[in-house]
């Protein structure tokens, strides 16, 4: 990692940002040229395709999504950056869980989308490791700007959803037609900010606990 990249963290997001939040992108360790965008919208897919042609606009390498209700280390840019450069891959995700019941893994072992439906089965793999997968959620994913880039160019959208699915899997879908694989990083652990904070250690303490 040696060559200066240009990063951008792009962050949609409501009127506000969880306190958590805020503490972890203030102490987020930063790689190359970085600049942080926050744009607010009740749209989640309005807010990405906005940041999504601010990256193309600033000519970015590399996209840092971020969702406003996560927590990461310092670390996590960079090791995000490190799985995509040592790997040659164009899209990565940390392993985060569902902030409600069920507390699972939000990540997609198969997705896809048959005459206009949707058709999922869940992550239920190793929880370490780089695995992988069809679809993640896009609170805590690095990619290669190239991939928003080729989207747009082949849809002219990139994150209206389709077939009544999220932005973030209806983006996926897109740019797994164009060839683009998605990898998980469940060694790169983030907490999702409900109630509680969801960490893979709550998740294990329930599943092993039972729901009671």
């Amino acid at each position: 990692m040696t060559e200066t990249k240009k990063i951008l963290i792009a962050i949609p997001s409501m009127d506000y940002v969880a306190a958590g939040f805020a503490g972890s992108l203030a102490t987020l360790g930063k790689v190359g040229d970085c600049k942080v965008s926050f744009v607010c919208s009740s749209l989640v897919y309005d807010a990405r395709n906005k940041l999504a042609a601010q990256a193309i606009k600033l000519d970015t390498d590399y996209i840092l999504w971020l969702d406003s209700d996560m927590t990461f280390e310092p670390d996590t840019l960079i090791r995000l950056l490190k799985d995509i450069e040592d790997n040659d891959l164009d899209i990565v995700s940390g392993l985060y869980f569902r902030r409600a019941h069920p507390y699972t893994p939000v990540a997609f072992k198969k997705f896809d989308i048959v005459n206009g439906e949707a058709v999922f089965e869940h992550y239920n793999g190793e929880l370490s490791g780089l695995h992988k997968v069809d679809g993640v959620g896009f609170g805590c994913l690095l990619m290669d700007t190239q991939v928003v880039f080729d989207v747009f160019g082949k849809y002219g959208d990139c994150f209206s959803p389709i077939a009544k699915v999220g932005e973030d899997l209806s983006f996926l879908w897109k740019a797994r037609q164009l060839g683009y694989e998605t990898w998980l990083d469940c060694d790169i652990k983030c907490g999702h900010i409900g109630h509680v904070v969801v960490s893979q250690g709550f998740y294990e303490v329930l599943n092993d606990g039972g729901e009671s």
